[in-house]
């Protein structure tokens, strides 16, 4: 009995003992865990700021160095005409009713001898008095019809139509280009230097209002870095889309490969520069395009671009990689790189945000790191923007940037869309 009364008193003495125990160490557990994961959240954060902030660093430094190479570029002298070449001039026209009439009628006014070129007008869901207008003008006109349109598509539809032996040279314009009037003798002289393919220089021909006038900047930056920058080194320009002209059978060759819902000259850039095809350029074989003027088009046209630009990262860089490491072709694999570049408006805004989360998180050598590029950021803006950007008539053009980075915004909300259909971003008429 006394045992017995002995075992019991012990129990309770221990008892206590054992559960302040478990406390103690289930509260060590718990502590662990949360400095575990506090721990693992910092090591994530950390990676994810040094990737973001390199990619965003990357950016500027691709864009600085073009910039300061274009600084550089000095046009070459047209060679000696020995001939006068043929040339297709292609207008895909995507329910452009509004401007189709006043565009085609200016690519027949060309200082070059009219049967040496020929103006097809490529009429996608046109009105049938639109399409019977552009009859009676001494063009060509191949109607299409599409369920889901796109200027790819249009093109090749409009190869096989007509005959290829008459064509030496293939152009290809907007609905809303106006060529400038030396445009195609200048394309034929610059063909004289056994090139395949050139750009011409797209310029603005409106600035009604800041987001135009934003727009038409942006065009003259991505002249000065992607065609001045890149000719300057030795590298193959950026193709815009039009003013593009091409070796007719190249062309005719390259085109059923390319598939693209948006971004067609993207497809065709790297699908060139992977064939060892080099992009040239001339500035002052000069095409006048019609700049977006309001935020909704603008967020339209850059969703387009930017989900047109991943999606050929995406599909290029790993083969572009490998092409330059076991091929040596770099210039491929700069083409391919330039795809997957932070979208340049944004670029700027986003280093600034990370170097106040470094701040605010007392990381300073990140913030420092992140401030840096974007001041370099800045220097090649600075260096890539034309004149009339810094002068007080323009000051809309600044005025105008909250709303683009805005929209902006908006068009990434908008890739995966983008991605699926082709979004049509409607012109007008601008008297040039």
């Amino acid at each position: 009995m006394k045992e017995k009364e002995e075992k019991t008193a012990f129990l309770y003495e221990y008892t206590p003992s054992v559960a302040s125990s478990l406390a103690m160490t289930s509260k060590a557990v718990s502590t662990s865990i949360a400095q575990l994961i506090t721990i693992l959240t910092m090591l994530l954060f950390t990676i994810l700021n040094v990737i973001v902030i390199a990619y965003l660093a990357w950016g500027a430094l691709f864009q600085f160095f073009f910039s300061v190479a274009g600084r550089f570029f000095k046009n070459k002298p047209l060679s000696t005409v020995t001939r006068t070449r043929r040339m297709a001039v292609f207008i895909p026209s995507y329910q452009e009713d509004a401007v189709i009439l006043s565009s085609a009628k200016a690519a027949l006014t060309q200082h070059y001898p009219t049967d040496a070129y020929e103006v097809i007008v490529i009429a996608d869901k046109l009105k049938a008095e639109t399409i019977k207008k552009l009859k009676s003008m001494p063009l060509q006109v191949v109607e299409v019809a599409f369920e889901k349109s796109t200027k790819a598509k249009a093109l090749n539809v409009a190869l096989k139509t007509i005959d290829a032996s008459k064509f030496d040279i293939a152009v290809v314009l907007d609905a809303d280009n106006v060529m400038k009037t030396d445009f195609l003798s200048r394309v034929n002289a610059r063909f004289e230097d056994n090139i395949v393919a050139l750009q011409g220089r797209r310029a603005a021909k409106n600035g009604q209002t800041g987001i135009a006038l934003l727009d038409a900047a942006s065009e003259d930056i991505n002249n000065h870095i992607l065609c001045n920058g890149h000719s300057a080194v030795g590298l193959s320009v950026r193709l815009a889309g039009s003013g593009m002209a091409f070796d007719y059978n190249l062309f005719e060759t390259i085109m059923p490969q390319v598939e693209a819902i948006g971004g067609f000259d993207k497809e065709i850039e790297l699908r060139l520069t992977r064939l060892g095809i080099k992009l040239n350029y001339d500035p002052e074989a000069i095409v006048y395009d019609e700049k977006v003027g309001h935020s909704k088009q603008f967020s339209k046209q850059r969703s387009r671009w930017i989900a047109a630009q991943f999606r050929y990262a995406k599909l290029f860089i790993p083969t572009a990689f490998m092409r330059f490491i076991l091929r040596g072709q770099f210039d491929h694999f700069n083409k391919a790189i330039q795809m997957a570049l932070p979208p340049r408006l944004i670029l700027p805004f986003a280093l600034i945000v990370m170097s106040l989360v470094n701040i605010i998180f007392q990381n300073n050598s990140m913030a420092i790191l992140a401030f840096s590029a974007f001041i370099i950021n800045v220097l090649s803006f600075v260096l890539a923007m034309p004149k009339y950007c810094f002068t007080i008539e323009n000051r809309a053009m600044w005025l105008a940037i909250p709303s683009t980075l805005g929209a902006t915004f908006i068009a990434l909300t908008h890739l995966r869309e983008a991605s699926r259909r082709f979004i049509h971003t409607s012109h007008e008429v601008i008297v040039h």
